[in-house]
């Protein structure tokens, strides 16, 4: 083995790309262009080319139009002084509060446990519907329903003594006088 036996043959090639020609060189640069531009038109027919409703199909009929004019929202009034349409504090708790205060789930004091509800109790009933009202931890305002807030306090007043307070059911609100003619 001596020193001579490295040869390395085609070392001109060592540094050359694959195009060898003038003609390979000018079809590369024609195909950069091209096919590019080409792409970027089949692009654009494939997403411009969805299926869009003309005039005198579905899109247009009274109903598909009155759907998408909806209000997002609705108003309902409630007459808080129709004494027959309230609801007592058990009826709420049942049809709202039960969620969570009758499994103590997400730390809310269990119905009749006197003892998570004695802390509470100390603080008065004005308190304790101040966080029924407002929300207090996880539980939202009014415990995420749609009750009045006379409805929600006598819910309140019925959990705070079935847990050992001895508050006075709230009376209902006075009827609202009539406008003078």
């Amino acid at each position: 083995m001596s020193a001579t036996s490295h040869e390395h043959p085609h070392d001109d090639d060592a540094h050359t790309g694959p195009i060898k020609t003038p003609k390979q060189l000018a079809w590369a640069v024609f195909l950069s262009f091209v096919v590019p531009v080409i792409v970027i038109i089949m692009l654009a027919n494939y997403v411009s080319t969805a299926v869009k409703p003309a005039a005198g199909t579905g899109a247009l009929e009274g109903l598909a139009v009155a759907e998408r004019i909806a209000p997002v929202g609705r108003v309902e009034v409630k007459d808080v002084n129709d004494a027959t349409a309230l609801k007592t504090g058990e009826q709420v708790f049942q049809a709202q509060c039960s969620a969570c205060h009758a499994t103590g789930a997400a730390g809310a004091p269990k119905l009749g446990d006197a003892a998570a509800w004695g802390p509470r109790i100390k603080s008065g009933v004005e308190a304790l519907l101040h966080s029924a009202l407002g929300g207090k931890g996880s539980m939202g305002p009014q415990g995420g329903g749609d009750f009045s807030d006379f409805e929600i306090q006598r819910a309140v007043v019925y959990m705070a003594n079935q847990g050992g307070a001895k508050f006075d059911e709230p009376k209902a609100p006075a009827p609202a006088a009539s406008a003078a003619n």
